[in-house]
């Protein structure tokens, strides 16, 4: 059977809204372009009629906040059983889409605004992974019982395949656009990361890294840090393993979140707690316990920061902060640095070649 749709007016008598038609594949185009969070969720377009590499045209292309592929196909009345085939062909063209297309489609698509800035006007930031997992939706008005099997059985074997539907109808002088899913969205059905996402991240030099330096007074200051040169991280393990990760040599880039970046560097040790770590001042290796700080690098529950020794290349103050939106932050203490977007900007800022 198929799947249909109807509305009832509940003030009173119930009375059934009338059925006005459906949408046709242009209209739910421009509708979905317009506003694709009428899917359930927020969408970033990134491209509209994209030709796959065996020369099919996919109607639209999103992305999510955890960087999933989502591909929209639009089809009117009821989706005929090759849809299936065609929307499985999708998904194993998407699954081979590596960071570099992705971005090169969303720049044929949106040549004025780089990915980062229109990400970050939705989400917040851009995801770390473009395209690790991906997922298919069929847009249509009606399927029939042929193609709800054939979703309902991809769905269970974790092919990650659905259908939206969309109707419209009339109460006097308005009209609804009103919406089912096939198989309603869980996690339980969403597609499973792939294991072999090589390409999904952008590209790394090998020697840039991101260090989050969150100034609080009385317990973590900059001018410590420029002072005495280190990057520091506190407040149990889960905030401070990942400056383990930052290697002697590794080059730097230090950002009070909410602030900017604010300086750039070599790392000169290895990170250790602030009872045991030593920094080179004035010719000599000093305790950190020792140095004139004017913050005590103790989290409230009694754990000490981790600190890693920096040799700073240029700092900057807070107030001179460079930030741009779409620029990378990060919750973790250190990561490595991998987006083009704002090493492009921090370069030039603090007088790097690459």
């Amino acid at each position: 059977m198929s799947v249909r749709m109807q509305i009832w007016r509940s003030d009173g008598d119930p009375e059934p809204l009338t059925l006005s038609g459906t949408p046709n594949e242009k209209q739910l185009e421009i509708l979905l372009e317009k506003d694709p969070s009428i899917l359930g969720q927020p969408l970033l377009v990134i491209g509209r009629q994209v030709r796959t590499d065996l020369g099919r045209i996919v109607d639209l292309l999103a992305i999510d906040a955890d960087g999933i592929l989502h591909v929209l196909e639009l089809k009117r009345d009821k989706a005929p059983r090759d849809v299936v085939a065609q929307a499985l062909e999708y998904a194993a063209w998407a699954k081979r889409l590596d960071q570099e297309q992705v971005r090169q489609i969303h720049s044929e698509y949106s040549p004025d605004v780089e990915l980062e800035v229109r990400a970050t006007e939705l989400f917040g930031f851009l995801p770390d992974e473009l395209g690790v997992q991906h997922q298919i939706t069929v847009v249509a008005s009606d399927v029939d019982e042929h193609v709800r099997r054939v979703i309902e059985y991809l769905q269970s074997s974790a092919v990650p395949v659905n259908a939206v539907l969309f109707s419209y109808f009339e109460d006097a002088d308005r009209s609804y656009l009103a919406r089912a899913w096939l198989v309603e969205p869980t996690e339980s059905t969403s597609i499973q990361r792939t294991e072999t996402a090589g390409g999904r991240k952008e590209p790394w030099n090998g020697q840039d890294w991101y260090t989050s330096f969150g100034s609080e007074s009385g317990r973590r200051d900059w001018e410590d840090a420029v002072k005495f040169g280190f990057v520091s991280a506190g407040g149990g393990d889960w905030y401070s393993r990942t400056l383990n990760s930052l290697p002697v040599g590794g080059r730097v880039f230090a950002c009070i979140p909410k602030v900017g970046y604010v300086g750039v560097g070599t790392v000169t040790g290895p990170a250790l707690k602030a009872d045991e770590v030593t920094l080179a001042t004035d010719g000599a290796l000093v305790p950190f316990r020792q140095l004139p700080l004017s913050a005590s690098y103790v989290h409230p529950n009694g754990e000490p920061e981790v600190v890693v020794p920096v040799k700073w290349i240029k700092t900057l103050p807070s107030s001179q902060a460079v930030w741009e939106k779409g620029m990378f932050a990060n919750q973790n203490s250190a990561c490595k640095l991998r987006n083009r977007f704002t090493l492009d900007r921090l370069l030039p800022a603090f007088g790097l070649d690459e």
